[in-house]
């Protein structure tokens, strides 16, 4: 969807009065809508990072490597004082935010500016013009791969309901804005206006809309996912459900099937929907052989987050996490090659729960009853291993309601009651996939599960392959019913409790996983 470059004349009178930088002194040069080549051009002009030898821009994100959701505020006003749960959202006042408002527009008033004029969700009837306005050339193309892209012949029209405006240099003050650090993520849904500063980790663009969309879809009746979602050659659609390095990217981008979208999606009274226009990759230990189709994204258009490059060859080195074990790729959704361009998709058919479970304790594959999707859905399990966050050296459960804690304004329970809605009405089965460890816990004699293993499971429920398989009787620990074959995939990996070599161990082990989730989902009864 990229169009020509906008002449010089159109890019001086590209009014800032829109951004409310309208103080006196110098406005700075405005970039609107530059196209994805031209971004690369300045990106690089600036030094604010490298071009690969695979054609894909690299940058650094310095300090912060990932998200801060300690930093993170909603505004408590009339639009939110009610609706938000306060106990999971730190509140900000308005008073506070305006001032805050203020300071960022104070800061971009003399500095060179790129603007994104885009949408959030495929369905028109859904679709949120947003506007992100970055001091960074790279941070625009971001926007630009990870958001929907007008035709350039719409964009002169183009009136945004909602603005990002972020300042990645611009440095907080605890003690004159109220805020935890130096790093602010705050969303006004009365003045329709998300703040950043202090960060340059793009992800806080692309989930700060997401936030904003867990708050608007509700109220309209569409059910937001923190999902990926494909489709089937016959139309069926799948969503994946899951946490950061749980699958959801790597195993929706499919040959085999069209991928929607790998992170966010809406699920209306017609069917599912895609929020962005984009992927947003983990790609720590990627390698062509493995995921051959993100691999091939990773071409001129993309931004390559935190992954080191080689100084003299430029290639980019994907097994190393000097900087972080977070390294990310963002690219439009049509550089996978069987992406669906409309961004949409039926009512699903199958939904997967992907988890990593560093216990090695849960099967690779389980169906689940109504109820227990409902549990396992609210408690949102992974586990996070050694080298993931500072001072993990062993396994740690972690539970994010919904596989999206950080970005739900709504009480957990409002999304939970749509899901079940959702399945009641359409009759979708629920899957548990297990793609972290199996024979015991990671760094204790387990292995990780292998991926083509976990392919092979879902080929097979997609399939309808499981539909006349017998299942084990329902574990004593979980509850959970477990297939006794599956084409492809070898017996013996199936049930959990015999890859152990100590089963004494594993029931141990089990139990006290087991004694998490039971306490995890007495929080919302």
């Amino acid at each position: 969807m990229d169009g020509p470059p906008l002449s010089p004349t159109e890019i001086a009178t590209f009014d800032a009065r829109q951004l409310g930088i309208t103080r006196p002194g110098r406005v700075g040069s405005v970039h609107a809508n530059l196209p994805s080549a031209a971004l690369v051009e300045h990106a690089v002009r600036r030094g604010e990072g490298v071009l690969t030898d695979l054609g894909a821009f690299a940058a650094l994100t310095g300090l912060y490597t990932g998200r801060s959701p300690k930093d993170k505020y909603t505004v408590r006003d009339g639009e939110t004082a009610d609706l938000v749960d306060w106990t999971a959202n730190q509140p900000m006042e308005p008073a506070v935010f305006t001032r805050l408002a203020n300071l960022f527009r104070d800061y971009l008033q003399n500095r060179e500016l790129y603007v994104f004029d885009g949408y959030a969700c495929a369905k028109p009837r859904h679709r949120l013009p947003i506007q992100v306005v970055t001091e960074r050339a790279w941070h625009s193309l971001f926007a630009r791969c990870l958001f929907l892209r007008p035709a350039l012949a719409d964009l002169s029209e183009f009136a945004p309901e909602w603005t990002v405006l972020h300042a990645a240099d611009f440095h907080a003050d605890p003690r004159r804005d109220g805020t935890r650090s130096e790093a602010v993520v705050a969303i006004s849904f009365e003045q329709k206006l998300v703040l950043v500063g202090g960060t340059h980790y793009a992800g806080e663009i692309k989930k700060a809309i997401f936030s904003v969309l867990n708050f608007l879809l509700p109220q309209r009746g569409v059910f937001p996912m923190h999902c990926s979602a494909n489709l089937g050659r016959g139309g069926d659609t799948a969503l994946f459900f899951g946490l950061s390095g749980t699958g959801k990217t790597t195993l929706s981008a499919d040959p085999e099937r069209r991928l929607i979208g790998d992170d966010e999606h809406g699920w209306g009274d017609d069917g599912v929907f895609n929020i962005e226009g984009g992927c947003y990759a983990k790609t720590i230990r990627l390698s062509r052989e493995r995921e051959p189709q993100i691999w091939d994204a990773l071409r001129f258009g993309c931004v390559l987050e935190n992954v080191p490059v080689d100084p003299t060859t430029r290639a980019p080195d994907f097994f190393s996490q000097r900087y972080t074990e977070n390294t990310r790729a963002a690219y439009p959704v049509e550089f996978i090659p069987n992406c669906e361009l409309t961004g949409v998709g039926g009512h699903p058919q199958n939904i997967f729960f992907l988890t990593c479970d560093a216990f090695g304790v849960l099967p690779p594959l389980a169906r689940l009853t109504p109820a227990q999707a409902m549990d396992y859905f609210l408690c949102g399990y992974t586990a996070k291993v050694a080298g993931t966050e500072t001072g993990v050296k062993e396994p740690t459960p972690e539970f994010s309601a919904c596989f999206a804690k950080p970005f739900l304004p709504l009480p957990p329970q409002r999304y939970a009651t749509m899901l079940r809605e959702k399945l009641e009405r359409h009759a979708a089965t629920v899957w548990l996939v297990n793609t972290g460890w199996t024979g015991g816990p990671y760094g204790r004699g387990g292995s990780r599960m292998d991926l083509p293993y976990t392919r092979a499971l879902l080929r097979a429920v997609l399939a309808g392959q499981l539909a006349d398989v017998l299942f084990f009787p329902p574990d004593p620990i979980f509850g959970l019913a477990v297939p006794v074959r599956c084409p492809d995939v070898p017996d013996r990996i199936l049930s959990p409790r015999q890859t152990w070599a100590d089963t004494a161990a594993y029931d141990q082990k089990a139990g006290e996983l087991a004694g998490m989730f039971r306490a995890e989902s007495r929080k919302y009864l």
